[in-house]
């Protein structure tokens, strides 16, 4: 870990953002899980959420460009399950649906403590994520097919987001709680050790200014 290393992490940590996620809801190609993963990272995002079906999601952390490593997952049992997590901790749900009433992407708030929800690649949202959505948003289309493939309307919403949060001042300081930035930036320069103190139930050793460890953990 180089100094200059250390320094580019915690710069990038300063900017993430706690108040905006993406709820994969039943997104299962890996290509499209990757590029989300990507998008999150790009625009700050520090957790994202999403369904279980199968243990696709789980599997498809491995071949996400390493873009896992800077982002979290939470993975739900289901869709209600998760959606009702999210609501009970003041989430409003924004789900994109490019069917039906739904209004465009860019007439939304993303200021304020927001989940992007984002369906299967086929089918969209199911009806579960409809029902429980706040808002339907929509990205407008004037050619001939009906929808953008699902990464790309993330990238396109969640660009939005980051306009508008960036115009709001919201990356100017850290907003991560200080425990929260110790903890990743620790995972994030020394993820085998950290792995391995996971294991055997060990607390993160402090790290010195330059990003080494202040101690042997293991000693």
């Amino acid at each position: 870990m180089t100094p200059e290393r250390f320094l580019k992490l915690k710069a990038a940590l300063a900017k993430r953002q706690p108040d905006i996620t993406v709820f994969a809801d039943g997104v299962h190609k890996a290509h499209n899980v990757s590029a989300i993963l990507r998008t999150c990272d790009a625009v700050g995002i520090d957790t994202m959420h999403g369904v279980a079906a199968d243990g696709e999601i789980p599997r498809h952390h491995m071949i996400s460009g390493g873009s896992r490593r800077w982002v979290d997952i939470v993975i739900h049992s289901s869709t209600r399950a998760g959606l009702s997590a999210l609501k009970a901790q003041g989430w409003q749900l924004a789900v994109a649906d490019s069917h039906g009433a739904a209004i465009d992407y860019r007439d939304v708030d993303y200021t304020a403590k927001i989940a992007v929800v984002l369906g299967a690649e086929l089918d969209g949202p199911t009806q579960v994520a409809r029902s429980a959505a706040d808002m339907a948003i929509a990205v407008p289309m004037h050619g001939l097919v009906e929808s953008l493939n699902v990464s790309v309307a993330a990238a396109v919403i969640l660009y939005e987001a980051e306009r508008q949060r960036r115009r709001a001042g919201l990356y100017d300081t850290c907003r991560l709680a200080p425990e929260r930035v110790a903890l990743k930036l620790f995972e994030w320069a020394h993820p085998v050790i950290a792995q391995r103190c996971r294991e055997r139930g060990i607390e993160y050793p402090p790290l010195t200014e330059t990003g080494d460890l202040a101690k042997n953990p293991f000693a």
